[in-house]
Protein backbone atom coordinates (compact mmCIF):
# COMPACT_ATOMS: atom_id res chain seq x y z
CA UNK A 1 0.00 0.00 0.00
CA UNK A 2 1.17 3.18 -1.31
CA UNK A 3 1.28 6.22 1.41
CA UNK A 4 -0.32 9.50 0.33
CA UNK A 5 0.89 12.90 1.20
CA UNK A 6 -1.28 13.62 3.78
CA UNK A 7 -0.83 10.12 5.64
CA UNK A 8 2.98 10.62 5.40
CA UNK A 9 2.45 14.76 6.82
CA UNK A 10 0.66 13.01 9.69
CA UNK A 11 3.15 10.55 10.56
CA UNK A 12 5.70 12.98 10.65
CA UNK A 13 3.47 15.26 12.89
CA UNK A 14 3.02 12.28 15.26
CA UNK A 15 6.91 11.81 14.86
CA UNK A 16 8.02 15.14 15.66
CA UNK A 17 5.72 15.53 18.84
CA UNK A 18 7.37 12.31 20.30
CA UNK A 19 10.35 14.03 19.45
CA UNK A 20 9.65 16.79 21.33
CA UNK A 21 8.70 14.25 24.36
CA UNK A 22 12.41 12.93 24.02
CA UNK A 23 14.08 15.96 24.23
CA UNK A 24 11.78 16.99 27.35
CA UNK A 25 12.63 13.40 28.96
CA UNK A 26 16.78 13.46 27.98
CA UNK A 27 16.75 17.08 29.64
CA UNK A 28 15.21 16.30 32.53
CA UNK A 29 17.71 12.76 32.93
CA UNK A 30 20.51 14.99 32.66
CA UNK A 31 19.23 17.73 35.22
CA UNK A 32 17.98 15.34 38.02
CA UNK A 33 21.62 13.48 37.74
CA UNK A 34 23.61 17.27 38.27
CA UNK A 35 24.33 17.80 34.32
CA UNK A 36 24.11 21.59 33.15
CA UNK A 37 23.35 21.92 29.85
CA UNK A 38 25.75 23.97 27.73
CA UNK A 39 26.12 25.84 24.30
CA UNK A 40 29.22 26.06 22.41
CA UNK A 41 29.88 27.36 18.95
CA UNK A 42 28.37 26.04 15.63
CA UNK A 43 30.74 28.31 13.48
CA UNK A 44 34.30 27.35 14.34
CA UNK A 45 37.79 28.15 13.29
CA UNK A 46 39.32 24.79 13.34
CA UNK A 47 37.28 21.32 14.30
CA UNK A 48 39.02 17.91 15.10
CA UNK A 49 40.98 16.56 11.99
CA UNK A 50 39.32 13.50 10.93
CA UNK A 51 40.49 11.72 7.51
CA UNK A 52 36.90 10.11 6.58
CA UNK A 53 34.95 13.08 8.05
CA UNK A 54 34.14 16.51 5.61
CA UNK A 55 33.33 19.25 7.30
CA UNK A 56 31.70 22.37 5.67
CA UNK A 57 33.66 25.87 5.15
CA UNK A 58 32.01 28.99 6.09
CA UNK A 59 34.53 31.74 4.76
CA UNK A 60 37.85 31.12 6.73
CA UNK A 61 35.92 29.02 9.18
CA UNK A 62 34.10 25.77 9.67
CA UNK A 63 30.34 24.41 10.52
CA UNK A 64 30.77 22.23 13.34
CA UNK A 65 31.29 18.61 12.82
CA UNK A 66 31.31 17.83 17.32
CA UNK A 67 31.18 20.00 19.74
CA UNK A 68 33.59 17.47 21.73
CA UNK A 69 36.21 20.08 21.69
CA UNK A 70 34.48 22.81 22.83
CA UNK A 71 32.66 20.68 25.33
CA UNK A 72 36.24 19.40 27.06
CA UNK A 73 37.85 23.00 27.10
CA UNK A 74 34.73 23.58 29.48
CA UNK A 75 36.07 20.36 31.75
CA UNK A 76 39.20 21.70 31.75
CA UNK A 77 37.79 24.95 32.71
CA UNK A 78 36.33 23.14 35.72
CA UNK A 79 32.91 21.96 34.85
CA UNK A 80 32.80 18.88 35.80
CA UNK A 81 29.08 17.13 34.51
CA UNK A 82 27.73 18.93 31.24
CA UNK A 83 25.57 17.96 28.26
CA UNK A 84 24.19 19.67 25.17
CA UNK A 85 22.16 18.73 21.66
CA UNK A 86 24.35 20.09 19.09
CA UNK A 87 23.84 20.93 15.41
CA UNK A 88 26.57 19.17 13.88
CA UNK A 89 27.40 19.28 9.81
CA UNK A 90 29.27 16.94 7.81
CA UNK A 91 29.67 17.45 3.79
CA UNK A 92 28.39 14.58 1.83
CA UNK A 93 26.81 12.72 4.46
CA UNK A 94 23.01 11.72 3.24
CA UNK A 95 21.21 8.70 2.84
CA UNK A 96 18.30 6.36 4.96
CA UNK A 97 20.20 7.14 8.03
CA UNK A 98 22.21 10.48 7.54
CA UNK A 99 21.44 14.12 6.48
CA UNK A 100 24.32 16.75 6.33
CA UNK A 101 22.57 18.30 9.11
CA UNK A 102 22.08 16.86 12.17
CA UNK A 103 21.58 16.58 16.25
CA UNK A 104 24.45 15.14 18.04
CA UNK A 105 23.43 14.71 22.13
CA UNK A 106 26.92 14.81 23.76
CA UNK A 107 27.84 14.44 27.38
CA UNK A 108 30.86 14.64 29.24
CA UNK A 109 31.74 13.68 33.12
CA UNK A 110 34.53 14.26 35.20
CA UNK A 111 35.88 10.88 36.46
CA UNK A 112 34.61 8.68 34.33
CA UNK A 113 35.56 6.39 31.98
CA UNK A 114 33.91 4.52 29.29
CA UNK A 115 32.24 2.05 30.97
CA UNK A 116 30.50 4.28 32.88
CA UNK A 117 29.49 6.56 30.09
CA UNK A 118 28.00 2.96 28.18
CA UNK A 119 26.08 2.57 31.50
CA UNK A 120 24.85 6.28 30.95
CA UNK A 121 23.49 5.62 27.70
CA UNK A 122 22.18 2.29 28.90
CA UNK A 123 20.33 3.91 31.77
CA UNK A 124 19.30 6.79 28.99
CA UNK A 125 17.64 4.83 26.84
CA UNK A 126 15.89 2.62 29.30
CA UNK A 127 14.45 5.68 31.15
CA UNK A 128 13.23 7.04 27.61
CA UNK A 129 11.53 3.93 26.83
CA UNK A 130 9.64 3.80 30.22
CA UNK A 131 8.34 7.50 30.11
CA UNK A 132 7.00 6.73 26.72
CA UNK A 133 5.33 3.74 27.71
CA UNK A 134 7.23 0.92 25.97
CA UNK A 135 8.93 -0.49 29.61
CA UNK A 136 11.84 -2.87 28.44
CA UNK A 137 11.04 -3.85 25.05
CA UNK A 138 11.43 -1.56 21.75
CA UNK A 139 8.94 -2.52 18.48
CA UNK A 140 11.78 -1.59 15.78
CA UNK A 141 11.38 -2.42 12.05
CA UNK A 142 9.67 -5.88 12.82
CA UNK A 143 11.60 -7.07 15.86
CA UNK A 144 10.77 -6.60 19.55
CA UNK A 145 14.45 -5.70 21.38
CA UNK A 146 14.86 -5.94 24.81
CA UNK A 147 16.68 -3.44 26.01
CA UNK A 148 16.73 -4.81 30.18
CA UNK A 149 20.09 -4.41 31.71
CA UNK A 150 23.27 -4.80 31.33
CA UNK A 151 23.33 -4.71 27.33
CA UNK A 152 25.64 -7.75 26.13
CA UNK A 153 29.41 -6.25 25.46
CA UNK A 154 31.29 -7.68 22.60
CA UNK A 155 35.27 -6.65 21.92
CA UNK A 156 36.06 -5.64 18.55
CA UNK A 157 38.81 -8.69 17.98
CA UNK A 158 36.23 -11.36 19.11
CA UNK A 159 33.81 -10.20 16.86
CA UNK A 160 35.90 -9.73 13.85
CA UNK A 161 38.00 -13.21 14.33
CA UNK A 162 34.07 -14.79 14.39
CA UNK A 163 32.11 -13.00 11.62
CA UNK A 164 35.30 -11.91 9.49
CA UNK A 165 37.86 -14.39 10.10
CA UNK A 166 40.62 -11.68 11.21
CA UNK A 167 42.17 -9.70 13.97
CA UNK A 168 42.11 -6.01 13.25
CA UNK A 169 43.68 -5.14 16.00
CA UNK A 170 47.37 -7.57 14.97
CA UNK A 171 46.29 -6.51 11.26
CA UNK A 172 44.81 -2.94 10.72
CA UNK A 173 43.19 -2.28 7.73
CA UNK A 174 41.35 0.87 8.04
CA UNK A 175 39.19 0.54 4.82
CA UNK A 176 38.83 -3.27 4.67
CA UNK A 177 37.93 -2.81 8.65
CA UNK A 178 35.07 -0.25 7.93
CA UNK A 179 33.97 -2.54 5.01
CA UNK A 180 33.76 -5.81 6.64
CA UNK A 181 32.16 -3.85 9.98
CA UNK A 182 29.10 -3.46 7.66
CA UNK A 183 29.22 -6.51 5.46
CA UNK A 184 30.42 -9.38 7.92
CA UNK A 185 30.52 -8.23 11.61
CA UNK A 186 26.72 -6.35 11.65
CA UNK A 187 24.56 -8.18 9.83
CA UNK A 188 25.86 -11.09 12.61
CA UNK A 189 24.67 -8.77 15.90
CA UNK A 190 21.71 -9.59 18.04
CA UNK A 191 18.31 -8.36 16.36
CA UNK A 192 17.25 -8.62 19.14
CA UNK A 193 19.15 -6.82 21.94
CA UNK A 194 21.48 -4.25 21.55
CA UNK A 195 25.25 -4.49 21.35
CA UNK A 196 27.97 -2.78 22.86
CA UNK A 197 31.05 -3.35 20.61
CA UNK A 198 34.08 -2.34 22.68
CA UNK A 199 37.83 -2.24 22.68
CA UNK A 200 39.38 -0.69 19.46
CA UNK A 201 42.61 -1.00 17.84
CA UNK A 202 44.69 1.71 19.05
CA UNK A 203 45.29 3.73 15.21
CA UNK A 204 40.85 4.17 15.42
CA UNK A 205 41.73 5.78 18.71
CA UNK A 206 40.74 9.26 17.40
CA UNK A 207 40.23 10.95 20.72
CA UNK A 208 39.95 8.12 23.08
CA UNK A 209 43.04 6.92 25.61
CA UNK A 210 44.92 3.79 25.02
CA UNK A 211 44.21 0.92 27.49
CA UNK A 212 47.48 1.15 30.07
CA UNK A 213 48.25 -2.13 29.82
CA UNK A 214 47.50 -2.99 26.52
CA UNK A 215 48.18 -0.09 24.23
CA UNK A 216 46.99 -1.54 21.10
CA UNK A 217 43.55 -1.04 22.09
CA UNK A 218 41.39 1.91 22.81
CA UNK A 219 39.02 2.58 25.23
CA UNK A 220 36.43 3.39 22.55
CA UNK A 221 32.94 1.84 22.60
CA UNK A 222 30.39 1.89 20.54
CA UNK A 223 26.23 0.85 20.84
CA UNK A 224 24.21 -0.66 17.99
CA UNK A 225 20.56 -0.77 18.50
CA UNK A 226 18.56 -2.65 15.89
CA UNK A 227 21.03 -1.85 13.39
CA UNK A 228 21.49 1.71 13.99
CA UNK A 229 24.79 3.21 14.99
CA UNK A 230 23.52 4.79 18.27
CA UNK A 231 26.79 6.31 20.02
CA UNK A 232 30.12 6.75 19.87
CA UNK A 233 31.70 6.13 23.54
CA UNK A 234 35.46 7.16 24.44
CA UNK A 235 37.77 7.31 28.10
CA UNK A 236 38.90 10.52 27.32
CA UNK A 237 42.48 11.21 25.95
CA UNK A 238 44.29 13.92 28.35
CA UNK A 239 47.97 13.29 26.88
CA UNK A 240 48.59 17.02 25.26
CA UNK A 241 51.53 15.32 22.67
CA UNK A 242 49.91 11.98 21.56
CA UNK A 243 46.84 14.12 21.05
CA UNK A 244 48.61 16.71 19.01
CA UNK A 245 51.12 13.59 17.24
CA UNK A 246 47.22 11.99 15.99
CA UNK A 247 45.79 15.30 14.64
CA UNK A 248 49.29 15.75 12.57
CA UNK A 249 48.87 12.28 11.38
CA UNK A 250 45.31 13.13 10.67
CA UNK A 251 45.90 16.48 8.86
CA UNK A 252 48.57 15.12 6.70
CA UNK A 253 46.55 12.34 5.54
CA UNK A 254 43.41 14.78 4.88
CA UNK A 255 46.02 16.86 2.51
CA UNK A 256 47.38 13.97 1.03
CA UNK A 257 44.10 12.43 0.16
CA UNK A 258 41.74 15.18 -0.08
CA UNK A 259 44.13 18.29 -1.18
CA UNK A 260 42.26 20.24 1.63
CA UNK A 261 44.17 22.43 4.32
CA UNK A 262 43.49 22.29 8.25
CA UNK A 263 44.50 24.07 11.04
CA UNK A 264 45.65 22.59 14.42
CA UNK A 265 43.15 23.16 17.21
CA UNK A 266 45.59 24.89 19.29
CA UNK A 267 42.97 26.48 21.45
CA UNK A 268 41.93 22.44 22.36
CA UNK A 269 45.88 21.05 23.07
CA UNK A 270 46.28 24.16 25.26
CA UNK A 271 43.53 23.42 27.36
CA UNK A 272 44.08 19.63 27.45
CA UNK A 273 47.00 19.86 29.89
CA UNK A 274 44.42 20.79 32.28
CA UNK A 275 41.68 18.25 31.20
CA UNK A 276 40.58 15.50 34.14
CA UNK A 277 40.21 12.09 34.01
CA UNK A 278 36.71 11.62 32.26
CA UNK A 279 34.85 9.90 29.88
CA UNK A 280 32.60 11.31 27.05
CA UNK A 281 30.41 10.31 24.73
CA UNK A 282 28.19 11.46 20.95
CA UNK A 283 25.10 10.35 20.23
CA UNK A 284 22.75 10.94 17.21
CA UNK A 285 19.14 12.19 18.39
CA UNK A 286 17.89 11.72 14.98
CA UNK A 287 18.41 8.25 15.33
CA UNK A 288 17.50 7.58 18.64
CA UNK A 289 14.37 9.23 17.53
CA UNK A 290 13.81 7.26 14.89
CA UNK A 291 14.36 4.08 16.92
CA UNK A 292 11.42 5.29 19.48
CA UNK A 293 9.41 5.96 16.59
CA UNK A 294 9.52 2.48 14.62
CA UNK A 295 10.64 4.97 11.98
CA UNK A 296 12.68 3.52 8.66
CA UNK A 297 14.55 6.75 7.79
CA UNK A 298 16.01 10.09 9.16
CA UNK A 299 13.41 11.93 7.07
CA UNK A 300 10.59 10.58 8.82
CA UNK A 301 11.84 12.40 12.24
CA UNK A 302 13.28 15.39 10.98
CA UNK A 303 11.19 18.41 9.80
CA UNK A 304 12.78 19.43 7.27
CA UNK A 305 15.86 17.61 5.48
CA UNK A 306 18.88 18.04 2.64
CA UNK A 307 16.05 17.22 0.19
CA UNK A 308 13.17 19.52 1.29
CA UNK A 309 14.76 22.61 3.24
Amino acid sequence: MVEDEHERLARLKSNLQRRALIYEYIRTFFKEQNFLEVETPVRVPAVAPEPYITPFKSEDWFLLTSPELHMKRMLAAGYERIFQFSHCFRSGERGRWHNPEFIMLEWYRKGADYRKIIQDIEQLVLTLAGKLGLKNTIKYRGQDIDISLPWPRVTVRDVFIKFAGWDPVNEHDSLKFDMELVTKVLPGFSKNRPTVLIDYPAPMASLARLKPDNPGIAERAEVFIGGLELANAYSELIDVKEQENRFREAIEQIQRERQQQFAMPRKFLESLARLPECGGVALGIDRLVMLFCDADSIDDVMAFTADTA
